[in-house]
């Protein structure tokens, strides 16, 4: 259990949480929420021992092991992927080096037989003979296949790296787990695996996440941050949106009773207090007025972008054809003969592995090359472009308002300021150099700079990975609403769920399945479920 006495954390005169009162218990979940920049990192790090705080005091039990979900994905790039894992508990780890260390002394003293003893015994406490075999396990849930387990972590994709320290953290469960935005880059069937994890886990844990489905699986609790609060909250994601959207409710129709009630008051004041024979209950009610306070209502430091996609002439009745596309990379057919056709409110999510997705979608906007095949917009289609990795657009020294202006060469600076300011980019943000802008911000920009262009067909690669769950929200809000059609992949469960309505899965093989039916049936199907088996390498 983790004990939050009266903490608070300031840094200068930026104060992040005031007076903060909280209990952990064992065989909880606790989704930490709240606005990009209210301290939901920062929090974890008090509680891990990485910062200190202000004031107050953060009570853990000595013995109690807490696991930390790390975001340095190179700082282990010289050390075996399994070995990565087993540092998860770092004394079981420092254990096996020092006797592994020992057993490779050519003459023994008798000092070192007597620690051998001791780490031997050490060892077997700490269920080290099975550490190899629940680390593989961890890795291959998570989708790292063996022969990858023995390798440095340097010679990983990314992505893979980003599984490795969440098996890490997950080794040997932990007492206290702290997890931050553990779901990103995982597939499907990781994030399923670790979602039942989360659920069976015995002990306390805290996660940090933008995912709206998984906060909805694991949660058992929510602690949303806001004006340097923290409130607790029983129940989910979705319990919490909901109870709290129901308190501010219930606070202003209390207000709207008070207020009615002191207009009333007041009426009859202003009406007999000068009247002798009223005066008595005149300055009767002039005391009950004076007791009745109205409820603060302090407004959340949460802020939704506004995201609305409009067009000036719709498509045809087929917007895209593409015929069997074939891409050959070093023998392998990363794409191999797809075809398709994209018809008018066509909504489609794609699934599949990160490299296949990525490579579609830049072969539509003519960013790659293929092998054969053949793709066809029709001839009215504007398409408009998230892509994954926008850092190449973010390199020029120029601010905002420059930027975005060339999208439509527009001039008018309070034109783009009126439109920036929609997408949280206020006063004098408008004219911060994009070459220092957060993952987040820009998003939102590339976001901007799609509406400016009135696309009628919208292609989005992995759009929420920066984004707060306001700026998500709202997204989905957008696709949702948008009259046109989307190809688009995303991690997020609640946006495939509630935009798709058909479902192109690109198998390993390079082959594709294509169904008419909504995210959550395609995933339950159990004859999909077996071609996904019978597709793999």
């Amino acid at each position: 259990m983790i004990t939050v006495n009266n903490v608070s954390l300031r840094f200068g005169t930026k104060t992040l949480f005031e007076n903060v009162n909280l209990k952990f218990n064992d065989g909880a979940c606790y989704g930490l929420i709240g606005a990009n920049g209210s301290g939901k990192s920062t929090f974890l790090k008090l509680l891990n021992g990485t910062l200190e705080t202000t004031t107050g005091e953060i009570i853990i039990p000595k013995e109690a092991r807490v696991s930390t979900l790390e975001q340095d994905h190179f700082k282990y790039d010289e050390e075996l992927v399994i070995d990565v894992v087993i540092m998860g508990n770092k004394k079981l780890y420092d254990v096996r080096c020092e006797k592994d260390e020992l057993y490779t002394h050519t003459e023994f003293s008798e000092q070192d037989g007597i620690r051998l003893g001791e780490l031997e015994a050490e060892f077997l406490e700490l269920n080290g003979w099975e550490a190899e075999s629940e680390a593989s396990t961890l890795l291959a849930n998570l989708g790292i296949k063996n022969e990858f387990h023995y390798l440095k972590m340097k010679e990983l994709e990314n992505n893979d790296k980003v599984k490795v320290l969440l098996a890490k953290s997950l080794f040997q469960n932990p007492d206290i787990l702290l997890l931050d935005e553990p779901t990103n880059h995982l597939d499907v069937d990781a994030v399923n695996w670790l979602s039942e994890f989360i659920i069976n886990f015995p002990n306390c844990v805290i996660v940090v996440s933008h995912d709206r489905h998984f906060l909805n699986n694991v949660c058992t609790n929510i602690v949303d941050i806001d004006y340097k609060k923290m409130t607790l909250y029983a129940g989910n994601y979705d319990f919490w949106r909901e109870s709290s959207e129901l308190l501010l409710k219930q606070v202003k129709d209390l207000n709207r009773k008070k207020e009615d009630k002191i207009k009333e008051l007041k009426d009859f004041i202003a009406r007999f207090s000068a009247n002798a024979s009223k005066s008595k209950q005149a300055t009767s009610r002039k005391k009950i007025l004076e007791k009745i306070q109205l409820e603060e209502i302090i407004p959340s430091s949460r802020k939704y972008p506004f995201i609305d996609f409009k067009f000036e002439k719709p498509n045809s009745r087929e917007v895209l054809n593409v015929n069997n596309l074939t891409v050959d990379v070093n023998g392998r057919k990363l794409l191999n003969k797809v075809s398709f056709t994209v018809l008018k409110d066509d909504k489609i999510a794609i699934i599949g592995s990160n490299i296949q997705k990525t490579l579609l979608f830049n072969i539509l906007m003519h960013k790659e090359k293929y092998t054969k095949g053949e793709v066809k917009f029709s001839t009215n289609t504007i398409a408009s472009y998230f892509e994954n990795d926008n850092n190449k657009y973010f390199l020029q020294d120029e601010n905002i308002i420059e930027w975005l202006s060339k999208v439509k060469r527009i001039d008018d600076v309070e034109v783009l300021r009126s439109f920036l300011g929609r997408m949280l980019f206020s006063g004098d943000d408008v004219f911060k150099s994009v070459k220092v802008l957060s993952g987040g911000e820009k998003a939102r920009v590339i976001l901007a700079k799609m509406m400016l262009e009135n696309p009628n067909f919208l292609i989005f690669d992995e759009p929420t990975n920066h984004l707060d769950l306001e700026s998500i929200t709202s997204l989905n809000t957008g696709m949702k609403n948008f009259k046109g059609e989307i190809i688009f992949t995303s991690q997020d469960y609640e946006l495939n769920e509630t935009v798709a309505n058909r479902i192109i899965e690109i198998f390993e093989n390079g082959t594709i399945i294509d169904r008419r039916i909504l995210y959550s049936e395609y995933m339950q199907d159990e004859n999909i479920k077996k071609l996904r088996e019978e597709n793999k390498i």
